[in-house]
């Protein structure tokens, strides 16, 4: 039997993350992958062959520590973000709304062409959201307390929070309830009238998630898109990773390479071994057993705690969570090779601050919620919205000189599919989310060389995402903070001594981030005594 001092069953990000950091401190650390590369819904793949470079789920870099992009020498290892500066939303009625390659008042100007309220109001809103984040933001990077716990370190941990949120006074207590329970449409409702201002605002608060604008619990996720920072201050900002979002995977991986952990890939897991209620390592399809004194499992929860492990071995209400977990998503994943750039008829030429950065294709919150009613009923959405990008546009490797790749994240069909896929009625969505598009932009559709559609089928099967969710489970208020993804464990440990958990499923998980990485690490140095990392 092989023996480590640490396995990690995941190679995603997060996976990758606990590894490089595991083997930074000195200890032997394999990392299981069940597909044959890593990175997870992180990674740039060729549906087309060799000349385009797409990066099939995960399109967009956002809160990555600036400290693990440096403790793990992400740059000298390839790791690059372009900024996305811009934000472009074309409408069906000639116009559009255009927030990029703008100075502030030249911002404002642009909102006032559709309320003066509005672009007033605007500088506030942005104030009053980075402020909420800037206080959000560190919560992430430690463990959530374990609320309603009476050991004296869980006592003391919920205290530090409750401490924390002293700064904000009881005006901005409220603030931060009302975003953790409001809808997105009703907060904006709130502080803006134009609907195409609360239109591009809005999109954030559904991104990859089962629910429609008006659902309560929206304005959190449009905060947790908020908290992002590329690594120089810049709090919300967002961006494109060099080589596609497989640039990031791969960057860490060689991070962890280079500390001595190993990586192999087409290894899926079948079983966490087990002794005395202790993890000792694991069973591999292959019937190969490795050992290890200490497994950090960074799959979704349904495949760790309820395929990987018998249901015998965990508390029957910790399995009752977990199978009641939401990980519903109806997401479709549109990825277009095109021969030219796409052109916008209300905004005519190649324009950096358009083609650059975000274009997202909603007219109104009325649209996104019939969209999501739509799928909630039982049918794809008949007009969908997308958040689009054109990643080629910064980066050359992406396409031949001249051509392009083009991202469209696209919403909604029945979470169903999942299980239960209808291809015919899913390339007919994606034809229509196409033709929506290309009303807009005439050239797109004559442009297209090659598509590749994945749905929440595709998502689930060939990615491990459960549901075709991308956050392993959905950002809404039952399943955040010390609930994320059951209470008692959202500090990485679970109900087995020396199992850890890392994934997107834990507390600071939702997008490109490596926090549950970075953070189950500390969890095993505090749970080992120690302020460092060594070899076990």
């Amino acid at each position: 039997m092989n023996q480590y001092d640490a396995v990690v069953i995941g190679g995603g990000h997060n996976g990758l993350v606990a590894a490089a950091y595991l083997a930074r401190g000195g200890a032997k650390t394999l990392v299981l992958e069940a597909r044959d590369n890593v990175g997870g819904a992180s990674t740039t793949e060729q549906p087309w062959g060799p000349e385009f470079n797409v990066s099939a789920l995960s399109y967009v870099v956002s809160l990555m520590p600036p400290r693990l992009v440096t403790e793990l020498k992400l740059r000298q290892f390839g790791y690059k973000v372009y900024p996305q500066e811009s934000y472009f939303m074309p409408r069906s009625d000639g116009d559009a709304l255009v927030m990029g390659g703008k100075t502030p008042a030249e911002k404002r100007a642009e909102i006032a062409r559709y309320s003066k309220r509005d672009a007033e109001a605007l500088d506030k809103w942005n104030d009053w959201i980075g402020g909420l984040g800037a206080m959000l933001a560190p919560l992430l990077m430690q463990p959530a307390p374990v609320v309603g716990s009476k050991r004296p370190a869980d006592l003391l941990s919920t205290a530090r929070v409750g401490w924390r949120f002293r700064k904000l006074g009881v005006r901005g207590v409220a603030d931060l309830t009302r975003l953790m329970t409001m809808s997105i449409s009703d907060l904006l409702d709130n502080w803006f009238e134009s609907p195409q201002v609360k239109a591009m605002l809005a999109v954030s608060g559904v991104i990859g998630t089962w629910a429609g604008p008006v659902e309560p619990g929206t304005a959190y996720v449009m905060l947790h898109h908020h908290i992002g920072d590329l690594g120089d201050g810049r709090v919300g900002q967002w961006g494109f990773a060099q080589g596609g979002m497989g640039g990031v995977a791969n960057a860490i991986a060689s991070s962890a390479r280079s500390f001595g952990a190993e990586i192999r890939t087409g290894s899926p897991v079948a079983k966490i071994l087990t002794r005395e209620g202790r993890a000792t390592g694991v069973v591999l399809n292959s019937g190969e057993e490795i050992s290890a004194d200490t497994v950090v499992t960074a799959t979704h929860p349904k495949i760790a705690f309820l395929q990987q492990l018998d249901k015998s071995e965990l508390p029957a209400d910790f399995v009752t969570d977990i199978e009641r977990w939401n990980s519903r998503s109806g997401v479709v994943k549109i990825n277009l090779a095109l021969a030219e750039l796409p052109e916008f008829t209300s905004a005519p030429g190649t324009a950096p601050h358009i083609q650059g950065g975000t274009i997202a294709f909603a007219q109104d919150i009325e649209h996104i919620e019939r969209a999501f009613q739509d799928a909630r009923s039982g049918r794809a959405a008949e007009l969908p919205f997308a958040d689009m990008c054109i990643p080629s546009f910064f980066d050359s490797s992406l396409a031949p000189e001249g051509k392009h790749v083009m991202s469209m994240f696209t919403q909604w069909v029945p979470h169903t599919w999942a299980d239960n896929p209808d291809q015919s009625a899913l390339d007919a969505y994606a034809d229509r989310m196409i033709d929506a598009v290309g009303e807009l932009s005439p050239n797109l559709k004559g442009s297209i060389l090659h598509r590749q559609v994945i749905g929440p089928r595709e998502m689930q099967e060939g990615y491990g995402l459960i549901g075709g969710n991308i956050f392993h489970g959905e950002l809404s208020p039952e399943q955040l903070f010390h609930l994320r993804p059951a209470p008692g464990y959202a500090d990485y440990r679970t109900p087995v001594k020396n199992l850890y958990q890392a994934s997107s499923a834990t507390h600071g998980g939702g997008g490109v981030t490596g926090i549950p990485g970075l953070n189950v690490v500390e969890q095993i140095r505090r749970d080992r005594g120690l302020r460092r990392l060594k070899k076990f």
